[in-house]
């Protein structure tokens, strides 16, 4: 369970409010990255007291993280475990998501050398003894916030009739722009209009893609390392930055350019093979 009040223990606890230790923080941050097939929550932690610190040292306490949506999941870490992937298939995400780190005793612990305890302890610290599987103090809750990955939200839409072609891509400063020669074009008035229009989000994702690797790839190379460059200060790269980011892309050049767009782009080709087929059923 994810512990949202003080709970009462028979024994020291370490929280962010308990006043149990005289440094009492037990602070977690998570990160979340995701690709087709799996999430992954990047943990950080802070624990201030040494004397449970080195439990997880010397593996007589380990962390756990609770992840709770519909129902509570369990993921016991193994020392200096950094992340925990999960396959989504197996968890749906909401804004109701929460997550919870719990330090727990691998086996009988007592309290006599924990020197970070306060006053109030001094005298009796050497009677405290915690079973295994007590907990030992537990983190605060982060709560899911939703994802921002969504790749339509890098696009603009607008009609041109003075246009020479029947559509064209243009990369703004914030935003990939889509120019109409005809409001025909972007299928407003038929069902799954939005998912008809995925190809030409492909064409753009593509153009995009091809200008960002054109700049950040170092002289005479053709591909980026993501984790090697800086955030791009240009909105529209920033965001392409994110998103691969998020997707856990390592390289990005002309190779793989497909792959990516098919990794970062939650399955547009897809889905609009999908409306057609629907279409194409309905009669329409």
């Amino acid at each position: 369970m994810i512990y949202k009040k003080e709970a009462n223990f028979p024994y020291p606890v370490l929280t962010n409010s308990s006043m149990s230790y005289t440094e009492s923080e037990f602070k977690l941050d998570i990160d979340l990255e995701e690709n087709i097939n799996m999430y992954r929550f990047e943990i950080k932690h802070v624990i201030t007291s040494s004397f449970l610190s080195y439990l997880l040292d010397i593996g007589k306490a380990k962390l756990i993280l609770i992840l709770q949506s519909k129902d509570s999941k369990f993921y016991s870490l193994e020392n200096g475990q950094s992340y925990v992937e999960i396959p989504k298939s197996r968890i749906s995400l909401s804004s109701r998501t929460s997550l919870q780190l719990h330090l727990q005793s691998t086996q009988e612990i007592s309290f006599r050398d924990n020197h970070d305890l306060n006053d109030f302890y001094t005298s009796f610290k050497n009677e405290i003894i915690v079973p295994k599987h007590s907990i030992l103090g537990f983190s605060n809750i982060v709560l899911f916030d939703g994802s921002s990955t969504n790749p339509l939200e890098l696009f603009e839409k607008k009609l041109d009739e003075s246009l020479k072609s029947d559509i064209k891509i243009e990369l703004g400063s914030e935003t990939i722009i889509i120019h109409y020669r005809n409001s025909e074009f972007q299928f407003g008035s038929m069902p799954k209009s939005h998912a008809l229009n995925n190809t030409y989000v492909y064409m753009g994702l593509r153009a995009a893609l091809q200008e960002f690797i054109g700049k950040y790839s170092d002289e005479g190379e053709d591909t980026v390392e993501i984790s090697q460059i800086n955030p791009p200060s240009n909105m529209l790269d920033f965001k392409l930055y994110q998103l691969m980011t998020k997707k856990m892309i390592k390289d990005l050049n002309l190779q793989v350019l497909d792959q990516v767009i098919y990794l970062i782009s939650d399955r547009i080709i897809e889905k609009h093979a999908t409306a057609v087929k629907e279409l194409a059923t309905n009669g329409s």
